[in-house]
């Protein structure tokens, strides 16, 4: 099986990656990903599963925190003892990827898929890209002057859309 998920920014609506990885990918496996595919600096970085409304969850970390004096379900767990497979299973399709812990920067990561692999291609693979990456340490660096993607590809279905997903001609 393998798992496709799609990255988005809230810093540029232009900004998407799809990845296809092997669910058994560990986390710390899926960060060092993702920090080559986009050409960032390795950095300290979390990630966080995510309700339906994007409220962090349960947080893995990077470095392994050891005894933190959280019990339960709010102790940070290491990104190198978690599987992508283990988060899955858990009901959570979507992850929260901080990458910027003081400025609170992050990727929004949701899966999209999950398929058989092509015996053709090699995992982990970027699968769609579109818009440069964000600058990883300057927010204010976005070109966002070509609109935004999710906007463009709704003009694709011809017709206005209203706030409740109907069309307001009918």
């Amino acid at each position: 099986m393998i798992l496709k998920f799609r990255m988005l920014s809230d810093e540029n609506d232009n900004f998407v990656r799809d990845f296809e990885v092997d669910p058994l990918m560990t986390l710390a496996e899926f960060h060092d990903f993702i920090i080559s595919s986009i050409g960032y600096d390795d950095c300290m970085a979390s990630f966080f599963t995510a309700d339906d409304e994007w409220q962090r969850c349960r947080e893995f970390t990077l470095m392994d925190m050891g005894d933190t004096g959280y019990e339960g379900d709010d102790a940070p767990l290491p990104m190198a003892k978690t599987s992508l497979a283990e988060i899955i299973v858990a009901d959570y399709s979507r992850l929260i990827y901080l990458f910027d812990m003081f400025a609170d920067r992050a990727f929004y990561i949701e899966l999209v898929a999950s398929s058989e692999p092509n015996p053709d291609l090699t995992y982990p693979r970027v699968a769609f890209e579109n818009a440069p990456v964000p600058d990883q340490y300057d927010p204010d660096a976005v070109d966002s002057s070509a609109g935004s993607i999710f906007e463009e590809m709704m003009d694709d279905f011809g017709g206005d859309f209203n706030d409740d997903g109907g069309d307001d001609e009918w």
